[in-house]
């Protein structure tokens, strides 16, 4: 599967830090930059930004805000051909926590919204590109909404200058067909716009899901280190590099990278395909359950966990208290 338009966008550390708050040192940030920049990825994420105003900088770790002078010390001394990019969310970043692109290491500032504030999520991403921003618009969590809500939610985007729109499972509840289907009524819908494509390993489909969306005709397309996300993770970038037949990329650091940092790093934080994820995806649901759940004396008592969420005879109170 070689073709040149392919931009493969890494997201360990901005999805990764959904784990652990964002709490990577220095040095494995910059050791997974370095990496992903000798395998040749195009874009590389290193987090998210965010108001300090809403977000507890004691709590959070510095991939939760990505101020410029944080990543410029990462990424100092190290040759790449990666771009920099970042994600922001609607209502949680102010436009003074966005420099003009000239004044920033970042080349690309994504944006993540639902169906229901496409609106909000396009007027986000006008301001990031009269700032000289490239950008992205992810609709997350479409396996829940009615075929009307998404088709009136293209017919307002292809009204617009978003170039990129990504299809996003972020329940990890797809499958094939459902990719095919969703990545051709975006490209039907949206002439003249590239589309991307994110997905979860709820059902361990990330990667199958990714390679379907390809074959449906996607060009920018989403991996991490090792899976590395919250819950079940996400497509693995090294599965993907393998995968695409461009010999710009090359696999062997990343397995490097996996070997040296990752690898230790799964052994202190979980995630990856576990049980409690799967019965998540299985039934469309959000993973904040799952995540609760594992953090709980019953975390391996996955029949208690099946009940909770599909049996109407349990106190519903249970599941509440998982929220």
């Amino acid at each position: 599967m070689f073709r040149p338009e392919i931009k493969v966008l890494d997201c360990s550390i901005r999805d990764g830090g959904l784990i652990n708050r964002w709490q990577f040192s220095d040095e494995f940030v910059r050791e997974t930059y370095r990496a992903l920049s000798l395998a040749g990825v195009d874009y590389i994420e290193l987090g998210y930004k965010a108001s300090k105003e809403q977000f507890d900088p004691s709590v959070y770790g510095k991939w939760r805000f990505c101020e410029d002078e944080d990543v410029r010390r990462i990424v100092d001394g190290i040759e790449s051909g990666s771009k920099l990019s970042c994600m922001v969310d609607i209502g949680r970043v102010q436009e003074k926590d966005i420099a003009p692109q000239n004044e920033s290491p970042f080349q690309m500032i994504r944006v993540a919204c639902y169906v229901k504030d496409i609106t909000k999520g396009v007027a986000l991403c006008d301001m990031v590109m009269d700032k000289g921003y490239e950008t992205t618009l992810n609709i997350m969590a479409v396996s829940t909404n009615t075929e009307r809500e998404l088709d009136e939610g293209l017919i307002d985007l292809s009204k617009t200058s978003v170039p990129v729109v990504y299809v996003v499972d972020s329940f990890g509840a797809m499958y094939s067909e459902d990719v095919t289907h969703l990545v051709n009524k975006y490209r039907n819908a949206l002439p003249g716009k590239i589309i991307g494509i994110h997905t979860h390993n709820n059902r361990q489909l990330a990667f199958a899901n990714t390679v379907q969306a390809i074959i449906d005709g996607a060009n920018f397309v989403d991996g991490s280190v090792y899976g590395i996300g919250r819950g079940p993770g996400n497509c693995c970038i090294e599965l993907l590099l393998s995968f695409l037949q461009n010999p710009k990329y090359n696999l062997r650091p990343v397995l490097k990278l996996i070997q040296e940092h990752y690898l230790p790093l799964s052994k202190k934080i979980e995630w990856g395909y576990i049980i409690p994820y799967m019965i998540t995806g299985v039934l469309n649901e959000h993973p904040r359950a799952a995540i609760a759940f594992r953090d709980s004396p019953d975390k391996d008592d996955f029949v208690k966990f099946y009940d909770m969420l599909t049996t109407p005879e349990v106190d519903i109170s249970a599941v509440k208290n998982l929220a």
